[in-house]
């Protein structure tokens, strides 16, 4: 959750933070100069939030930008100085994730891993980023690599993107990072996956419920490394990134630089808008995307790509059939899972088994679905899964932390119980005896006053009324 620095009437400069984070999170910048005319909850392309509360701005034509103070000579930077300046430009994980750069790069890793392999089959946003700002990319890994004290540093490309490797074994060659090399990775989906990355540079497997910090390894984008180059050298804030947009429902498909905040329609305009046949919009790509309802969305830093389908690609809906335990969801799973068993699981809620058989390490890519004959939507069912076991979670949390409160109250109660014991009862004050003829004493004294005051006072003589 972000919380909205501006108003509605107030002007904006292009890189201006407009919102800051809530917990953890990143803060957001205007992507162009111009007037806030509304903040509201609006839909938003990302995969990881269905709404979120929005700026809009009505751009007044001049682009004006309010940079950053650059860091020059930042190889020469603290470490903390250079965390600092990722956190105030925005700089998240443009491979999807969306997660703050400077909390994951905050402890060193022996092996940075910069991730030019792409997620799935007909993105190419991170292909056209290596080849038209190869510079920005490798200069970009050596700032990260600086800031991890990496001994090495890997850049991943699939061998099919020859064009994306030509450019990016000029750009290293031309650098100063000595500890960088080039990787080619099979084209095969899901390579782009950070895990089944990592287990094809290192050997090494990422433990199920674990980091890759956890073996000494960081995974970033490409796209990630791009933008903190510029934050750091050019003091500009995370405003816009590349995103693919092709599919059959279009005419002109292309990997166009977007703001965020672009509606989806707009973009759609620029590629030749809609086709007659055009019958689904998805955000990301064709296993893990999302169908959207609408276009009036705006493209966000974790949107990477829009796909335009029309109704000769889109697979006819089919009724869902019994699990014939075929075995062909364990076949194609590249967490090597059991995605039946977890089905089953799943259907009649036994919840200690479903996080036994790894739920978690599920990474939604969509091939047991594709690959069942059954027609079992089963990333539908993993993602509500983890939705129930996160809600599971935050019960038990809410009710551990109760449980804390209460127990506390009763241990201070019984300790202030048993300190009132050791001191015993407490102690009175004597109360005074008063004598009689104290009291006698006292009045005739009383007396004698008022008849010097007034000597005709009723009490007069022996003090008792005519």
């Amino acid at each position: 959750m972000v919380d909205p620095l501006v108003s509605v009437g107030d002007r904006v400069l292009r890189g201006q933070c407009i919102g800051e984070p809530r917990g953890v999170g990143a803060r957001a910048h205007a992507s162009t100069s111009g007037k806030v005319v509304a903040v509201e909850t609006h839909d938003v392309a990302s995969a990881h939030v269905a709404r979120a509360t929005c700026v809009v701005i009505e751009p007044d034509g001049e682009d004006r930008w309010s940079p950053l103070p650059r860091i020059e000579d930042w190889w020469h930077a603290s470490r903390e100085a250079l965390l600092e300046r990722l956190h105030e430009a925005g700089v998240v994980g443009l491979g999807g994730a969306m997660f703050p750069a400077d909390i994951k790069l905050a402890a060193p890793v022996e092996t940075l891993v910069i991730n030019g392999a792409e997620c799935e089959p007909g993105i190419g946003c991170d292909r056209a980023l290596m080849i038209e700002r190869a510079h920005e990319v490798v200069h970009g890994a050596a700032v990260l690599a600086r800031i991890v004290d990496a001994r090495q540093t890997i850049i991943a490309l699939e061998d099919a993107t020859r064009d994306a490797y030509a450019t990016m074994e000029s750009a290293l060659r031309e650098s100063s990072l000595e500890s960088a090399v080039l990787a080619q990775v099979p084209t095969h989906y899901p390579q782009g996956g950070e895990r089944q990355l990592i287990e094809t540079l290192s050997g090494r497997e990422v433990p199920a419920r674990g980091l890759p910090r956890d073996i000494g390894v960081l995974c970033h984008n490409v796209g990630t490394a791009a933008a903190a180059w510029r934050a750091v050298v050019q003091g500009e804030a995370i405003t816009s990134r590349i995103v693919s947009i092709n599919g059959s429902g279009i005419p002109r498909a292309g990997n166009y630089e977007v703001r965020f905040g672009t509606p989806i329609a707009w973009l759609v305009e620029q590629a030749g808008g809609y086709t007659t046949g055009a019958a689904r919009l998805v955000a990301g790509g064709a296993m893990m995307g999302l169908s959207l309802a609408h276009d009036d969305i705006p493209v966000d830093a974790g949107c990477n790509a829009i796909q335009v389908l029309d109704e000769a690609t889109v697979r006819p809906p089919a009724p869902e059939l019994p699990c014939i335990r075929c075995g062909e969801c364990v076949r194609v799973c590249p967490a090597q899972l059991l995605p039946q068993q977890l089905f089953a699981y799943l259907a009649r809620g036994d919840w200690p088994r479903v996080q036994q058989h790894k739920l978690d390490a599920c990474i939604e890519c969509g091939c047991c679905a594709t690959a069942c004959p059954s027609q079992i939507p089963l990333v539908a069912w993993y993602r509500w899964g983890k939705s129930e076991l996160r809600g599971q979670a935050w019960s038990r949390e809410l009710a551990d932390a109760s449980r804390t409160r209460f127990e506390a109250r009763d241990a201070r109660l019984r300790r202030e119980h048993e300190e009132r014991a050791a001191r015993g009862p407490p102690e009175t004050a004597a109360v005074p005896t008063i004598r009689k003829d104290e009291v006698l004493a006292a009045i005739e004294r009383g007396r004698a006053r008022r008849e010097a005051r007034d000597p005709g006072h009723p009490s007069g003589g022996n003090g008792s009324a005519p």
